[in-house]
């Protein structure tokens, strides 16, 4: 079963919150209008969204109320991705322009804030305290995770515990919660929620890690920007981290990280990519995903059987196998 075969399932529900996200993004400012719906265009997975269903299926489901949630941390992603691409210097995004290339960066972080406003509107909507108090809880951890990532830009020194708590706040929470809150927004019972919220968060570490594996061996098709991005950036990802362990290739590792470094991101990185490549880094990489896939599956393995668990199965697989 593929991906596009789970949203299958849930695409007449999947629909209705497309349809709710370009809603909920409307302005009668006519810049800020064009500025917001341009990433939602460029189109994305949506796995938030599906996760929030998919997790309100072990409960009383009610669209109206998992769409509220849905919506809300779709755009929160979002803001998210408007606000990276300003920090990252990114060029491109999904093989589109981004907000920050096609305008300029203070319209890209207004654009960015707006969103995020709208996100909160959304889930204003929802009386369920415990709602509000995990979406804050992340949305704080996810701005640090942030912030640790600008600190740590051409950091080589760093631990591989500083990167995963990093990857934990920037990118596993937010999985983590869609599928934690679609429960809590259907109501289902304290246990089922709480695997529901592990199974989440080691699916999205092992996202994290195989999209920092893709920057590195995907191709510019496949990734929609120029492989080799983050080490550009100067983000010192796990597949460096692990070949940097590696006494016979550090030090000209060293040297070209140090090189990119001083070019202030103005230079070909491919030198720097081949010697990853040519490591260990890549392959342990992968099999720290596929440890994460593991505890994912266990986690779901605790869920009650039948076909949304199956489904969470399908989806933990295509991470672990996805190629864009």
């Amino acid at each position: 079963m593929k991906l596009l075969d789970i949203f299958g399932t849930l695409k007449k529900d999947m629909n209705v919150i497309e349809r709710q996200l370009s809603h909920s993004i409307d302005s009668e400012h006519p810049l800020l209008n064009e500025t917001s719906l341009h990433l939602l265009k460029a189109g994305g997975k949506r796995l938030r969204p599906a996760f929030v269903l998919l997790g309100g299926k072990y409960g009383t489901y009610d669209l109206d109320r998992l769409s509220n949630v849905a919506v809300a941390l779709e755009l929160i992603h979002m803001a998210s991705l408007v606000h990276d691409d300003v920090i990252d210097d990114a060029d491109t995004r999904r093989g589109q322009p981004t907000v920050k290339s096609k305008w300029d960066n203070r319209i890209a972080m207004y654009t960015g804030d707006y969103i995020y406003a709208k996100a909160l509107m959304i889930v204003a909507r929802l009386e369920n305290p415990q709602i509000h108090q995990v979406l804050s809880k992340a949305m704080v951890q996810m701005s640090i995770g942030e912030m640790e990532q600008i600190r740590d830009f051409f950091n080589t020194g760093q631990s591989i515990r500083r990167y995963l708590l990093r990857i934990r706040r920037k990118t596993a929470l937010l999985i983590a919660i869609s599928c934690q809150l679609g429960g809590i927004a259907a109501n289902a019972p304290k246990e089922i929620t709480r695997e529901l919220y592990r199974y989440g968060y080691n699916v999205g570490m092992a996202f994290q890690i195989r999209d920092d594996v893709l920057d590195l061996c995907g191709t510019e098709k496949q990734l929609g920007k120029p492989p080799g991005s983050d080490l550009r950036q100067g983000n010192i990802t796990i597949p460096v981290l692990y070949a940097l362990q590696d006494d016979s290739r550090r030090e000209p590792l060293l040297a070209e990280i140090t090189r990119i470094h001083n070019a202030n991101g103005e230079t070909d990185v491919t030198t720097a990519v081949r010697m990853v490549r040519e490591s260990q880094g890549i392959q342990e990489a992968e099999l720290l995903a596929d440890r994460y896939i593991q505890k994912a599956m266990h986690a779901l393995s605790q869920l009650p059987a039948g076909r949304t668990q199956k489904h969470l199965q399908e989806i933990a697989k295509f991470v672990a196998n996805r190629s864009h």
